[in-house]
């Protein structure tokens, strides 16, 4: 990477046979009216879509399209478009996501308000215009998981032991909340502070490397924040519905790299196995109904 250029988005989309919202996603991006180039990074997509998008854009400078021979997943994919990025700050945003016009200088906005601010996150909405299970998320620490799995959640506002995962919104709704993880699917940070994190890890293949992010730039002092009135519409699953199987894999990959590293459980031995079984018991419980899906697919 070379010096930033001050007030300049990098906004960074991976494309994985993500189909024809692809273009969708692009033209939204680059119709912003913040400074914006945007960084294609093709996961070695059969469906021809990133090519199609960088021919329809090909007088426009601020589009690159890399090509990967393989596909390397998410994370990976994206520290590859932000060595080559040129902004100040580095817009992570997920092939099927749609963002206004304006959505870009309201999500720098936020971050510019206060100096520890280290990530940003927008109030993601299905596409039926429910917000989205993963907007305010907590550590998906085991107590938390076994709470949202049992369903004993429910009861959190009577036992804050009984804490999920999935955080409910402020009784009073706020601008800006400070929040443990934000959804994936939309992540502005500075590009120094992506840098100094040394990107996302890329022990994680799909899933859970945006959990992990956010806990680093938490565990790094800065603040992990949800612009709670900057909404964006999410076709969630675009490119993994036509492979559920090896997308369920790396989740489950996903989440045992995250508790082995983040959880004090993992350091007990008889949990850490407990866990492992329960992890993969799950997986293995819904691999045949993945594997006929994928089949149909």
């Amino acid at each position: 990477m070379g010096q930033p250029r001050a007030g300049l988005t990098s906004v960074v989309v991976v494309a994985a046979d993500s189909g024809p919202l692809l273009a969708d996603c692009v033209a939204c991006a680059l119709a912003s009216t913040a400074a914006v180039e945007l960084i294609l990074v093709d996961n070695a997509s059969a469906d021809g879509q990133p090519q199609a998008v960088a021919a329809r854009h090909a007088g426009d400078h601020r589009l690159r399209l890399i090509e990967n021979g393989a596909n390397l997943g998410f994370g990976p994919a994206c520290n590859r478009g932000s060595r080559v990025a040129a902004g100040d700050a580095l817009l992570f945003l997920n092939p099927d996501a749609l963002i206004a016009s304006d959505t870009i200088a309201r999500l720098r906005a936020v971050l510019a308000a206060d100096p520890r601010c280290g990530l940003v996150g927008a109030c993601v909405r299905e596409a039926d215009g429910r917000i989205a299970r993963a907007v305010r998320r907590r550590d998906p620490m085991l107590r938390r998981a076994l709470a949202t799995a049992t369903g004993l959640s429910r009861w959190e506002s009577r036992w804050p032991a009984l804490a999920g995962v999935e955080q409910a919104p402020p009784a009073v709704a706020v601008d800006v909340e400070d929040v443990e993880a934000v959804s994936g699917a939309c992540l502005l940070l500075p590009r120094d502070l992506f840098e100094r994190l040394g990107g996302f890890d890329e022990g994680y293949f799909l899933h859970c490397e945006d959990l992990d992010l956010c806990r680093r730039v938490r565990d790094a002092g800065c603040r992990v924040v949800l612009a709670a009135t900057v909404d964006i519409a999410h076709a969630q699953g675009s490119s993994s519905r036509h492979r559920p199987l090896f997308v369920a894999r790396h989740k489950h990959r996903g989440m045992w790299r995250y508790f082995v590293t983040f959880d004090p459980a993992a350091r007990n031995p008889l949990l850490r196995m407990l866990v492992w079984l329960g992890i993969w018991g799950h997986f293995a419980l819904r691999a045949p109904l993945l594997w006929w899906r994928t089949r149909r697919a």
